[in-house]
Parts: structure tokens; C-alpha cells; sequence
């Protein structure tokens, strides 16, 4: 049974104090949530990522970061490795969001690295990919996605895919406030657990988590999560509000 994942994509908000408040909300909220094979994750910007672990260990989530740089160390002002992360006890990264391949123009080649790198220090890759509004008028959006999965993750082996949690993310639904509808997110999801399958193994393909992001919230969470191949959401927005986020854990 794969696990349903809600994971909270803070992005670039709060200040430290802010960011504090949110954290032991959340923390406080959970602990009156059953999570059986489920399993909700912070991504804090970096600045809190210690704070947000300390929190971790005597509550009932865990901890992710918003990127990283696939080196071990060196030379590269600015840039966090997945050793760093390592040591804070970091479980998760989320890699290939559509902001960071539109304004930092991160390549299929790069998130093939940033995953090997993540793997090989037991971190877990958060794998976003997702199609812009053109590609999904122009009727091209499943290519768009088997091209991103083909070129960064297809590489792996089938043990170290099944330490991937992919999260499909309509990139014309991120921060707009239109969500896709619960059969587009469905259809999409299927399709992506299909190329699994076809790459890997019907197994494996199945037991792989499928999150659902772009505009996901406590309105539409309910309906989304209900679909067959959707295992949570990687939340934006709505993840910057403990009652809205927990009402989101709530639809798992």
C-alpha cells in the first residue's frame, strides 16, 4: 500500500518569527490527527529548515527542503548539498518545481543529477513535473511529462524509483487559484503511474506516491484526493495557514 503523502511548499514566506508560529500550530494540530500510512512534510525555506527538525522530532511530521545543488560541497556561492541537508535530519527535497525551471532554468540533465545526488545520502526526491498552458491547449502535456520523467528519473533503478515521490503540477494552475478538475488530475496521475509500469514494473508503478499540486485546497481537496491514482498534494498557498493546511490533512 503506497503512503498518502500532504506536503506544505512554504516557498519564499514568513519571517523567522512567522515561521515559528506556523510550525507549532502544525506540530499542535497533529497531534490529535490519525496519519496510519500517511505522512504530512514541511518544506520551510532553508533559513528554518533546523528549527522545523527540532519541532520534528517530538511531533508528527517531517521535514523537506525547497532545493538543493547535486555537489557534496565546494565552490557554489549560495547553494545547499544534500550533505547539509543530511545533517539536519532533512528527509525529503523537493526538486524540478516549474518556478525553479522557469526563472533558474534547471535542465531534465540537472534534476537527473539533483536526484542521484539526493539518493545517495537517503534523502528522498519530491519530483515536480507538469505542463505550461500552451502544451495542455496545443494537446501535448502527456508528452510534455514522459519527456521530464524519461530524461530526469527513467535512469534510475527499480529500487532506487521507488525511493521517488513524484508530484505532477499543472504549471497553468500554480498560484492562479484554477485548479485542474479532479478527472484532468486523475487522467494525468494514471498516466503517470502508467510509464512506471511500462518502464519498471506494474509492481512498482503501484506502489510509487502521486501527489496533485497547483492550487489545491481545503475546498477542493476533498474531491481531489478521492481519485484512484492521487495519493495527496503538494501544497502551496494554502500550506502558509495551519487551519487551512490541517483541514487539507484532513482530506487525506
Amino acid at each position: 500500500m503506497r503512503t498518502r503523502i500532504v506536503a506544505g511548499n512554504w516557498k519564499m514566506n514568513k519571517t523567522f518569527k512567522e515561521a515559528e508560529k506556523l510550525i507549532t500550530e502544525i506540530a499542535d494540530a497533529l497531534d490529535d490527527i490519525p496519519l496510519d500510512n500517511k505522512e504530512v512534510i514541511l518544506c520551510p525555506p532553508y533559513l528554518y529548515l533546523e528549527m522545523a527538525a527540532d519541532v520534528a522530532e517530538e511531533a508528527n511530521f517531517s521535514v523537506g527542503a525547497q532545493n538543493c545543488y547535486p555537489a557534496d560541497c565546494g565552490a557554489y556561492t549560495g547553494e545547499t548539498s544534500p550533505v547539509m541537508l543530511q545533517s539536519l535530519h532533512v528527509d525529503y527535497c523537493i526538486i524540478g518545481h516549474s518556478e525553479r525551471r522557469k526563472y533558474f532554468n534547471e535542465s531534465h540533465e540537472f534534476l537527473a543529477r539533483k536526484t542521484d545526488a539526493l539518493l545517495k545520502h537517503g534523502i528522498c526526491p519530491i519530483f515536480c513535473c507538469g505542463e505550461v498552458l500552451p502544451e495542455r491547449e496545443a494537446g501535448n502535456h502527456f508528452d510534455v511529462v514522459k519527456k521530464q520523467l524519461t530524461e530526469s528519473l527513467f535512469h534510475l533503478s527499480e529500487e532506487e524509483i521507488g525511493n521517488i515521490v513524484i508530484a505532477y503540477e499543472p504549471v497553468w494552475a500554480i498560484g492562479t487559484g484554477v485548479n485542474a478538475t479532479p478527472g484532468q488530475a486523475q487522467e494525468m496521475h494514471a498516466y503517470i503511474r502508467q510509464l512506471v509500469a511500462e518502464k519498471y514494473s506494474p509492481g512498482t508503478a503501484e506502489n510509487i506516491t502521486i501527489l496533485y499540486g497547483g492550487s489545491c485546497n481545503a475546498k477542493n481537496a476533498d474531491e481531489l484526493f478521492s481519485q484512484k491514482d492521487v495519493d495527496g498534494g503538494l501544497i502551496g498557498g494554502a500550506s502558509l495557514k495551519a487551519e487551512d493546511f490541517i483541514s487539507i490533512v484532513t482530506s487525506l
